[in-house]
């Protein structure tokens, strides 16, 4: 199937309506019908203002950026940027084609 590769970029800690913003953001794909989404972490990573985040033992989890990421259809995605936008959730995203699909047999 021909579609979109869609990654979303939230600090770990950050929230919407008291959620993490990572969860507020799978809850709503979740409703909107689409049939899955992860979340990645990352060891370090820097964005907009330029302040460099780490993972390193003895600090405190929730800083660091994560990669919220779907494979979707072209309304799919339409449809999940316009639901973020309407939120007013500034949020950096990716959006590249990709085609995807199941390998092997469905239980």
């Amino acid at each position: 199937m021909q579609g979109v590769y869609l990654k979303f970029y939230v600090q770990e800690n950050r929230k919407h309506h008291h959620m993490l913003a990572y969860e507020w953001i799978l809850h709503a794909a979740k409703s909107m019908g689409i049939r899955g989404g992860s979340v990645f972490r990352a060891m370090a990573g820097f964005g907009r203002t330029g302040v460099i985040h780490e993972d390193h033992f003895i600090e405190l989890a929730g800083d660091l950026p994560l990669e919220v990421v779907f494979a979707l259809t072209e309304a799919e995605a339409d449809a999940l940027i316009e639901r973020i936008r309407a939120e007013k959730m500034p949020l950096f995203y990716v959006r590249m084609a990709a085609e995807f699909g199941v390998l092997g047999a469905q239980p």
